[in-house]
């Protein structure tokens, strides 16, 4: 059974800055990759970024690409979110998840829920304007 805890979330103002963190147990977190996911009230849960086991390749939605950093350290069983340029459409709760194994993968696939087996419990962002 694998745990995910996400951390770091809070209240921040337009145009500030949070880093958000996701620690993981087990033994094999560095044979993953790793997203995050957001979902704001009555909305779905979306894809903000993933990165791949080796920390070597993101990527990101268009709505957060040059904004948001996906970054992780296998020594430390953790995944974080470095976000800037807040706006108020950024608030949300934020999902940390593991998703495929090491091996080929479609960029374009690991946009997609379905890919990613286990899930925090969530962290709530709220940006106020």
């Amino acid at each position: 059974q694998v745990q995910l805890v996400e951390s770091g979330g809070g209240l921040v103002q337009a145009g500030g800055s949070l880093r958000l963190s996701c620690g993981a147990s087990g033994r094999t977190f560095s044979n993953y990759v790793m997203g995050w996911f957001r979902q704001a009230p009555g909305k779905e849960r979306d894809f903000i970024a993933a990165i791949l086991w080796s920390g070597d390749s993101t990527y990101y939605a268009d709505s957060v690409k040059g904004r948001f950093t996906i970054s992780r350290d296998n020594a430390k069983n953790t995944v974080y979110l470095q976000m800037s340029s807040l706006k108020p459409e950024d608030t949300a709760v934020y999902f940390c998840a593991r998703g495929p194994l090491r091996g080929y993968v479609n960029s374009w696939s690991l946009r997609r829920k379905a890919e990613y087996d286990y899930w925090g419990q969530g962290t709530q962002v709220t940006v106020s304007s």
